[in-house]
């Protein structure tokens, strides 16, 4: 993958890259990625979480001489690499909220009478946990405490859940491979030293691991084979009750949103963490006359698309896991239901995009609604209660939005997992371990707040898009360009494109096929179904940077096209060129490109070069024959145009030149200072000499570079050449004759 010669890498979610530190393998590839790519961007929303360690061994991935040590971790050097953008201030090109509100709220679901079957399963497994918890943690068997942790969970998701659980642990239990007896055990994870491998699993990942781990003792084997094959015939009974809880208050959620928004199709996406709670979902609702769609992360990418679309169409709930609801745009829809949650708040609480963030999307329509569900007198429903409470408080304290804002959730997720067993095991002290909980909390978003404080403050100011620059980018005419470059490119090389009604069926060179492709943005925000077609879709990129896809450069002598432009007026006639003028040296490259039109009398018009420019992108072209040079003067004239009028854009380049070699050689001196520093704390003379010499010969030779590269100077090459109008007499002539 570092080998693959990428000209951008993306990583999102980038503040876990800088592990604890840089021996850890995502620090390692990281490293790597920006070592292997010219351009490095890197998204988070918490890059500094109160750790400048951590921070650094980040922005060092950006530039390792910029930042040599955490000294040189200030508001002024970190400014230029960091912009802050604010999910809440983004615009639209009327200059309108780019996002629209939302409306979340937490709905407690009461037990009925008709439910005591659910209630009774619900207490015999907490008591379950509760015991099973204790005399785990006080046989230090650290795999069964995480299984009683899931069992809780389980059941305040569904009877379904649990008992699928419960028949796995059986059989788990009854298999002859069970080792006991000898101290075995069987690890949730393989790297016990990285917690966030577990944290970042999701729940049904979780349960199918953790109903495989060991039990050490022959007595632990038999009492939990007993205490297990008990609770799984109550919950076979609750099955077969058919009631639950907060399936029923969903249904009732549903009916109620259709009546109040008048729309007996309003579509509904419902999170669980579970796949057995997910079943007995889709059953439940389609036995009530609903269509259903169903993604978990078991689907193949074919699998996902056909349910995405599924759902934009007929469907009127998809049933989504945390694991299948990845990546998903579903703008059309505007109703989440969380029908469970990790007990961690601040994951995918509703304000965060893990969930939430599937239909808070660009092209949303509508307000959007979500709801949390949870099982009123459960242990979960009071520590939830009291917790957003006083997290409500906190984020109002620090002036964020939430304390996930400034603070990585799986960080928080040990905290959370202890709090909720607490309040199992002791659900007297629940309100003493919030507050215990909370204190943590308190104390590490102040951390973190000061450290965004160092990436926010006078970053947002002046890098805000204005409504007047927003409106320029659905106008851009790249995507125009990209449109005729691909459905009159591809016929002429071996492929086809196709319009068929309000879409392209195009078959690629490849062989494989888009039978419904798009390419305006605003149509594929509209129509989910559509395949966008972007510059960053590989089959349109392989056309256009595959091998004879590149532009020609254009030398003098050479025979020129001459073309009829759709929309250009006959009187505009002379010869049209498009200049590159680029400048590499050192890792820095820059280019412009500059148009030039010359007309038949040899003057140069920019306006009109810009305007012929515009059309090539987004009018229809037609080759009317190719003119032999001859003597025309086009040449000559459009290179003296390119050098006279590209002189502005020479200047620019060099003066970019200039100040980048000048931040290079300050960036420079300063790590090589703060090297200095450090060897000369080195104790041993000979190591510290050593380490001297070779820093001084690496200053020397970067230096030297940075002399060398002072010297370069701009190229200007045409890179295309058309001759609009009627061709030159003699051309003319030439090219009959050779015909």
């Amino acid at each position: 993958m570092v080998a693959a010669s990428w000209d951008l890498v993306i990583v999102d979610e980038s503040h876990r890259l800088g592990g604890s530190s840089e021996q850890v393998a995502r620090y390692k590839l990281g490293a790597a990625l920006a070592e292997a790519a010219p351009y490095l961007l890197l998204l988070s929303a918490t890059p500094h979480q109160g750790n400048t360690d951590h921070f650094l061994r980040l922005i060092q991935l950006l530039d390792r001489e910029a930042f040599p040590d955490e000294g040189s971790i200030t508001r002024d050097r970190v400014r230029p690499f960091v912009i802050r953008t604010e999910k809440r201030e983004a615009i639209d090109a009327e200059g309108k909220p780019l996002f629209k509100p939302r409306m979340t709220r937490l709905q407690a679901v009461t037990w009925q009478a008709r439910h005591a079957a659910q209630q009774r399963l619900y207490e015999a497994v907490t008591d379950y946990v509760r015991h099973g918890y204790k005399q785990a943690m006080a046989a230090q068997q650290r795999h069964i405490g995480f299984l009683m942790i899931l069992m809780q969970r389980l059941v305040t998701s569904s009877t379904a859940a649990v008992r699928a659980t419960l028949s796995m642990r059986l059989e788990a239990l009854n298999a002859p491979s069970q080792p006991v007896a000898q101290g075995a055990s069987l690890s949730l994870f393989e790297d016990e030293t990285d917690p966030e491998q577990w944290a970042e699993l999701d729940g049904q990942s979780r349960a199918d691991m953790a109903v495989q781990t060991a039990v050490e003792t022959l007595d632990g084997l038999a009492r939990e084979k007993s205490e297990v094959e008990m609770l799984l015939d109550l919950a076979r009974e609750t099955e077969a009750a058919g009631t639950d809880a907060k399936a029923e208050a969903l249904l009732e959620l549903i009916y109620g949103l259709q009546q109040a928004e008048s729309d007996p199709t309003i579509k509904v996406l419902v999170f669980t963490e579970f796949v057995p709670t997910q079943r007995m979902l889709a059953d439940y609702l389609d036995g009530r006359g609903f269509t259903i769609a169903l993604l978990n992360g078991s689907m193949d990418l074919d699998a996902r698309t056909q349910a995405q679309v599924a759902f934009s169409q007929d469907a009127q709930i998809l049933i989504s896991t945390d694991a299948g609801g990845e990546s998903l745009n579903l703008q059309f829809c505007h109703v989440v239901v969380n029908f469970d949650m990790p007990w961690n708040p601040m994951r995918p609480d509703p304000d965060r995009e893990q969930r939430i963030g599937r239909v808070d999307r660009i092209g949303q329509q509508h307000v959007v609604r979500a709801t949390n569900f949870v099982l009123e007198e459960t242990v979960e429903y009071r520590v939830r209660q009291v917790l957003e409470e006083k997290l409500t408080v906190i984020a109002k304290e620090f002036g964020v939005d939430k304390a996930a804002d400034v603070m990585d959730s799986v960080e928080a997720e040990p905290w959370f997992d202890e709090l909720f067993v607490k309040g199992i095991t002791d659900p007297e002290s629940v309100d003493q371990q919030c507050d215990a909980v909370v204190t943590q909390i308190r104390e590490k978003v102040a951390e973190s707040r000061q450290g965004s404080d160092l990436i926010t403050e006078g970053t947002s100011e002046g890098q805000r898009f204005s409504a007047e620059e927003a409106r320029q980018w659905p106008d851009h005419p790249a995507q125009f360009w990209l449109e005729r470059t691909i459905t009159t490119g591809l016929p002429v090389r071996g492929g086809e494109a196709v319009q068929e009604g309000d879409h392209w069926r195009i078959r690629w060179l490849d062989g494989s096929e888009s039978a419904r492709a798009w390419f305006d943005a605003r149509t594929a925000e509209a129509r989910p179904e559509l395949e966008w077609i972007t510059l960053e879709d590989a089959h349109a990129r392989a056309l256009l940077c595959g091998q004879g896809a590149k532009l020609p450069r254009c030398v003098a002598g050479q025979p020129i096209p001459r073309v009829r432009i759709a929309g250009l007026p006959e009187t505009v006639t002379g010869v049209w060129s498009l200049w590159e003028i680029s400048l590499s040296a050192d890792a820095f490259n820059r280019k412009r490109f500059l148009p030039i039109f010359v007309n038949d009398n040899g003057r140069a018009f920019l306006p009109t070069a810009r305007r012929i420019w515009d059309l090539l992108l987004t009018e229809r072209l037609e080759l009317v024959e190719a003119l032999a040079p001859a003597d025309s003067p086009h040449w000559d004239q459009s290179l003296t145009a390119a050098t006279g009028q590209g002189e502005q854009h020479i200047q620019e380049l060099m003066e970019l030149h200039r100040t980048r070699l000048h931040e290079a050689r300050e960036r420079a001196r300063y790590a090589f200072e703060a090297r200095d520093q450090a060897i000369g704390r080195i104790g041993l003379p000979a190591v510290r000499a050593y380490r001297r010499r070779r820093l001084e010969q690496e200053h020397k030779e970067r230096m030297a570079t940075l002399n060398a590269a002072e010297t370069s100077l701009p190229d200007l090459n045409a890179i295309m050449m058309l001759r609009v109008g009627p061709g030159f007499a003699s051309e003319s002539g030439a090219a009959r004759g050779a015909s």
